[in-house]
């Protein structure tokens, strides 16, 4: 095992740690440092570790990376290792990580041969995986825009039938909760002219409350003051005793609706 040496790659989305095994038991094992992960630059280091005429064989953990290292090593002529994870064995307590530690320690247990490879797929396969798995995202998009639908009109009190409800029917179910938007937006809209029509009605005993601009929360209840009312219901007059004027506040968006109301 002299004329070939180790080499365990730590693999991460931009760079590459790089630690290199001598072919002997118990020979040096070096740190070489950390590359760009650039299809140029792991060329660049093939071409370096394999200058000495020394088979080269590597080895990395699979991982979001993907295979595109392992292709291009092999197409290189160098021997590429993937392992899997789960199965590299772990010192008890070493819970110390690093890329360099993690380089090294995969060089060391290449040479002695504890690494479990798993199967690589050619481009056919991880082609298929890829659109096996995009499909799954979209279906499970789809299922959370669709409850999201069928909420919608449920929060305006809109009550939609549906018989046998498909994918398909999730466009339809989105033009009702629509609907139902506008015919609440509609019956606001309706009420509030109705009370603005209302209160600019010239007789005065028929009037109903004054409308007027003001903050504050829907249904808050704001004591005014003391007030002096005739028995008519009118300001003026004699001076009487009376009893606090409370005044109710009903909010929309744009107007609020003060109610004078006198007990006794």
């Amino acid at each position: 095992m002299n004329d070939i040496i180790f080499v365990g790659l730590d693999v991460h989305k931009a760079t590459v740690a790089v630690a290199v095994a001598e072919g002997v038991r118990g020979g040096e094992v070096v740190q070489l440092g950390t590359i760009p992960n650039r299809p140029e630059h792991i060329a660049k280091l093939a071409m370096k570790l394999g200058k000495s005429g020394r088979r080269v064989s590597f080895c990395y953990e699979a991982g979001p990376c993907g295979y595109g290292l392992y292709r291009q090593l092999t197409c290189l002529g160098h021997d590429c290792t993937v392992a899997a994870p789960s199965l590299i064995p772990m010192k008890a307590g070493d819970r110390v990580k690093t890329d360099r530690r993690d380089a090294l320690m995969l060089a060391k247990l290449h040479r002695a041969g504890e690494l479990t490879a798993v199967w690589v797929p050619d481009s056919a396969h991880e082609a298929m995986r890829d659109l096996i798995r995009s499909r799954a995202t979209a279906v499970r998009v789809l299922a959370k825009a669709r409850q999201h639908l069928q909420g919608f009109p449920e929060r305006r009190s809109a009550v939609v039938e549906r018989r046998g409800f498909r994918r398909a029917d999730a466009a339809s179910a989105g033009r009702a909760a629509a609907r139902a938007g506008a015919a609440a937006a509609g019956q606001f809209r309706a009420d509030r002219r109705t009370i603005l029509t209302a209160a600019r009605s010239p007789h005065r005993r028929n009037r109903p409350p004054r409308i007027r601009r003001r903050g504050g929360r829907l249904g808050s209840r704001q004591l005014v003051g003391e007030g002096r009312v005739d028995e008519g219901g009118r300001r003026g007059g004699r001076p009487r005793p009376s009893r606090p004027v409370w005044r109710h506040y009903f909010h929309s968006d744009h107007v609020s609706l003060a109610h004078s109301v006198h007990f006794g």
